[in-house]
């Protein structure tokens, strides 16, 4: 068994899923990404060994929420009771933060991709391709198939540039790369370009003049990827995750919330909440949530002399956090592999994403492993494997 699995407050996890009763529910975000309500319930009945400890937060903090006002009580005060209540409500939350964030532009449903070069490694072939993934730019990933016949799983790979998750540089990072070698087609893509500007993200319609936050034209970004699989004679359009660390983290996490036909999604120590005392949840850089034309504001926290600007400290100011995003997932299963910025603690915001899916009549959607350090290891991304298997392969 491996060394985490043995921490006390995991071992009293198993007492309270021996009690746990899965229930039937159609998902109130019917999409071809949502398996059917039996399905569901017998994926949540049965989770495997690898990932039962970690459905559950620890006994102490089970009934803990937090400060974080319920994604169920609508702005009059009113709270949701019904699922059908919650296909209204959850159509208001995500018209707010559309509203906040931007509107996207019209999806890339149909793309054009084009193979640059391809080689074979191992079990699978790796083609480099190139297709658009904005209205205005294109950008360079590696697709990766495995051998086998018939539609497969499959899982789009966020990062600041798309070699580190094939395995061609990092460690514990070979997330692409781990996933084909276990039968997923795996598309490999970041922002290369960016990230050697040092502007990181993705800015529409251009960086002088941002219409969008950056961190949400990421996610859009990740929904073209996700035609782009789709779109694939090789992939099961119902069975595409997404996954992501770090910057990589926020990316995917964004993605799956706002983008519903991700069927299921790992967020690696991204900082699933805000927190202004934290250099690595820098929400609020020109990157991600704190858009405005250059020059921009020097990097690092916030201080009185450098300030926060743009949407972001609007949004503190309102009382919003990304709780709310979080809630736009349910009953889509996903998995917070936490570390440094994610501590167990943040079971206090995944508690009302619990609470959703137990409205819905889903229990296990929730997931979360810990480490104390930021960086992925050999033991937490065996869980995020292991999640993909069970909620993307099993039953195929």
């Amino acid at each position: 068994m491996r060394q985490y699995l043995l921490r006390p407050e995991f071992i009293l996890c198993w007492v309270f899923l021996a009690g746990l009763v899965s229930g039937l529910a159609e998902s109130p975000n019917a999409s071809a990404a949502d398996p059917t309500p039996s399905t569901a319930s017998d994926r949540d009945a049965q989770l495997p060994q690898e990932l039962a400890p970690f459905a559950v937060p620890p006994p102490e903090l089970a009934d803990r929420d937090g400060s974080y006002r319920s994604p169920l009580l609508r702005d009059d005060g009113s709270r949701v009771q019904t699922p059908q209540q919650w296909q209204q409500r959850r159509q208001e939350i995500l018209d707010q933060w559309t509203e906040l964030l931007g509107q996207w532009p019209p999806l890339i449903t149909q793309p054009e991709v084009e193979i640059l070069r391809s080689e074979r490694r191992e079990n699978f072939l790796q083609h480099q391709i190139r297709f658009r993934w904005t209205p205005a730019e294109t950008t360079t990933g590696y697709l990766l198939v495995p051998d086998g016949e018939g539609r497969r799983p499959a899982v789009v790979t966020v990062f600041y540039e798309p070699e580190t998750a094939i395995g061609l540089q990092g460690k514990y990072r070979d997330f692409a790369y781990q996933l084909a070698r276990r039968g997923f087609v795996a598309l490999s893509i970041g922002t290369t370009q960016a990230t050697a500007e040092r502007t990181y993200s993705l800015y529409y319609p251009s960086i002088e003049h941002a219409e969008i936050q950056p961190l949400s034209m990421l996610g859009y970004a990740a929904a073209n990827a996700w035609h782009v699989l789709a779109s694939r004679p090789e992939v099961d359009a119902s069975r595409i995750g997404i996954v992501g660390h770090s910057f990589g983290g926020k990316w995917a996490m964004f993605a799956s919330c706002l983008f519903d036909k991700f069927a299921c999604a790992a967020w690696s120590d991204p900082g699933i909440v805000f927190d202004d005392t934290r250099s690595n949840i820098n929400y609020w850089e020109p990157w991600y949530l704190g858009y405005h034309p250059k020059p921009w504001r020097p990097r690092g926290l916030i201080t009185p002399d450098n300030p926060a600007r743009g949407l972001y400290p609007q949004l503190r100011a309102a009382g919003r956090d990304l709780h709310e995003l979080h809630a736009l997932m349910a009953p889509r299963p996903f998995l917070v592999s936490g570390g440094a910025e994610d501590p167990v603690e943040r079971w206090e915001a995944l508690n009302h994403s619990r609470e959703i899916n137990r409205l819905l009549g889903y229990s296990n959607r929730v997931l979360m492993t810990n480490r104390p350090e930021h960086s992925p290891n050999e033991h937490s991304n065996a869980v995020i494997y292991a999640f993909f298997e069970h909620f993307l392969q099993a039953g195929q």
